[in-house]
């Protein structure tokens, strides 16, 4: 399976060169059973032209134990992507070598995609990732240092992988009517490499790896996910799950969907193919059911930790307004559907879920029924 076979619709950068408010962020998991562990790292992009109150970037990361590690980058002309194609980088600082007064080494280079040793020589802080290679170092004087390179071999993009890749969103999602936009990149991969936190180092090979994106003027109001790709006893199963309500041609929609890869295949619940109902609380459980003629799911997500709070972006910039843990329970069994009876596919457990909620109010479960 080829790597373009699998890049899915909006993998690149969609900031069209104008002055209004526009961000877009992206989402890289990676999943260490034998640890129990992951990292997740989160990136974004306000505003890109520059001069405006909220233009620059931010890199977040959640480590160990849902240890949280975030830099900021104020300086957006130092942000690079690519628009046909995932592929983007952002440098905070840039040693000595990058300013031209080392003997032996060019003037700065323009930002783009480095080798790794040209990374290690002009880079003192910053990032860049594609659809195959991750690295980065960043530096805080009170949380330390964080530090990584590695590789990604991509299983499962967002639909079967012997079919042309689809849209989160569906084929409106073309179209700037949605806000956000919402695309899973890679629902199942393998990473090899290794990943220091504060201290110490994290070697894996073919650990479950996941990324996604987002972009618009804003995330939804109110919002809520699930996404495990580490599931016991089960190499190949992938789940993310996710509803929200968000903007459609000025008016609000409340909507979720549940997408599982396993063997194979591709089982998509949403909107327009599915009954798709859900039981939120502001924190500690979520449930979803989705029900199509041939196939139903279901996914129970818990967890008795506190979770972390994380920023999004909103109008107002960078704000924190959602929580997140890596380290949630989740359940998933998915049936086919003959006559009236319910057919077991699969069924999957998992301690190493990462859920969230986000936006508000939250001060009710959330449920549609």
């Amino acid at each position: 399976m080829s790597l373009h076979s699998l890049q899915t619709p909006h993998s690149g950068y969609h900031w069209d060169g104008q002055t209004n408010r526009f961000f877009e962020g992206w989402y890289f998991r990676v999943t260490l059973p034998e640890t129990g562990q992951t990292f997740a790292f989160m990136y974004s992009i306000e505003d890109l032209a520059g001069g405006r109150p909220h233009s620059g970037g931010t890199a977040q990361i959640l480590g160990p134990d849902d240890g949280y590690f975030c830099r900021t980058f104020p300086d957006p002309s130092l942000f690079w992507a690519w628009p046909e194609g995932l592929g983007l980088g952002h440098w905070r600082t840039l040693k000595a070598a990058a300013t031209g007064r080392t003997p032996g080494y060019p003037a700065q280079p323009a930002p783009r995609l480095l080798s790794a040793s040209e990374f290690e020589a002009y880079v003192t802080e910053g990032y860049q990732v594609t659809a195959t290679w991750h690295q980065g170092q960043l530096e805080d004087p009170v949380a330390g240092r964080v530090a990584w390179q590695y590789h990604t071999a991509p299983v499962y993009g967002w639909g079967r992988p012997d079919q042309p890749q689809q849209s989160t969103a569906g084929f409106l999602s073309s179209l700037p009517i949605f806000e956000p936009g919402w695309q899973i990149l890679m629902a199942h991969g393998h990473s090899t490499g290794w990943i220091e936190w504060q201290g110490k180092r994290y070697e894996f090979t073919n650990a479950p790896a996941y990324s996604e994106k987002n972009w618009g003027r804003a995330f939804p109001k109110k919002w809520f996910w699930l996404n495990c790709n580490a599931f016991d006893g089960m190499a190949d199963f992938a789940l993310t799950a996710g509803g929200g309500r968000r903007q459609v041609l000025g008016w609000m929609e409340s909507v979720a969907m549940v997408g599982v890869h396993h063997r194979g295949q591709f089982y998509e619940f949403v909107p327009w193919n599915a009954r798709v109902t859900w039981h939120i609380d502001p924190w500690g459980y979520w449930h979803m059911r989705g029900e199509r003629p041939d196939y139903v799911v279901e996914v129970i997500g818990t967890t008795p930790l506190p979770g972390i709070l994380l920023r999004a972006p909103t109008h107002q910039g960078m704000v924190y307004c959602c929580r997140d843990t890596a380290l949630g329970q989740v359940s998933v069994r998915l049936w086919r559907r003959r006559g009236d009876k319910l057919e077991p596919i699969a069924a999957a457990s998992s301690t190493q879920a990462g859920l969230e909620v986000g936006g508000r109010p939250w001060n009710q479960p959330w449920i549609k029924s």
